[in-house]
């Protein structure tokens, strides 16, 4: 992957395209988060409904802090010891910020940023948020190779980055919903980075 090639994939998300990519757990589709149309055909491409959430990731940690300016100091204070990594957070989003994210509660969001090393590297200069989703029919398997993609998939996104072989695994996903006032946490789906980190973190 070249700064090129991450240049094509920020024009892309720019005017709402679809971009297939590689994060650093599995392929994942990518489109600008607040495109209506984009963020309708992705979920089309994968055949997902339309009222599930996805998450927002951002290649820096810094832009999405920003990005979300009503998170609490402890909330942050968690993403900041746990990302960038293999975790998308659910945290509050009193703000309704990228509510086509969100459905159908904008009150909360998930927020990913990846831990892009080795091939992947010039990725982690990409400055434009997406949504993002897996790269795969709703409910099959994820993908950690780009071949692994349905054709269907492949066939109808407006562009393609090949990163290699991926780790295979998705992402754990955490809810921060109650950490803010309670230091409580949930683990919704326990993935790439194991509880016991997660827990010895938070």
């Amino acid at each position: 992957m070249t700064p090129e090639d991450v240049a094509t994939f920020e024009r892309c998300i720019a005017v709402g395209g679809v971009a297939l990519f590689p994060a650093d757990t599995v392929y994942g589709l990518a489109t600008e988060p607040t495109s209506r149309e984009g963020v309708e055909r992705l979920y089309r491409i994968k055949r997902r409904l339309p009222d599930r959430p996805a998450a927002v990731m951002f290649f820096d940690l810094e832009l999405a802090l920003e990005a979300l300016p009503e998170l609490g100091e402890r909330t942050r204070g968690a993403l900041r010891g746990l990302l960038p990594g293999a975790i998308t957070f659910v945290v509050p989003n009193p703000g309704r910020r990228y509510p086509l994210a969100c459905r159908p509660t904008l009150e909360r969001i998930g927020v990913r940023v990846p831990a892009l090393r080795g091939p992947l590297e010039p990725l982690a200069a990409a400055r434009w948020p997406v949504l993002q989703s897996s790269a795969n029919l709703s409910g099959s398997a994820d993908p950690r190779r780009l071949a692994d993609v349905d054709p269907s998939i492949r066939a109808r996104v407006d562009m393609q980055l090949d990163g290699g072989e991926l780790p295979g695994t998705p992402s754990s996903v955490i809810d921060l919903g109650r950490y803010e006032e309670t230091g409580e946490y949930r683990v919704l789906r326990e993935g790439a980075v194991p509880a016991r980190e997660i827990a010895a973190q938070l």
